[in-house]
């Protein structure tokens, strides 16, 4: 969790598995709702702002 509230800090770039798809987003920001935590990114190639819920990421990567 710290690393990825760093990446989001510093505008890092993430990579995400989540139901064997692999995704690269900007961090933006982590929220918290009512069913638990999420990461908002932004899709470099679009623009396009998406969110993971972190019980459905099966794995991540900061990227330097």
């Amino acid at each position: 969790m710290d690393q990825l509230e760093r990446a989001a800090r510093d505008g890092k770039r993430v990579a995400l598995m989540r139901r064997g798809t692999e995704y690269v987003v900007v961090a933006r920001r982590l929220e918290t709702t009512g069913r638990g935590d999420r990461l908002v990114g932004i899709l470099p190639m679009t623009g396009d702002e998406i969110s993971f819920d972190l019980t459905q990421v099966e794995d991540f990567h900061v990227i330097a």
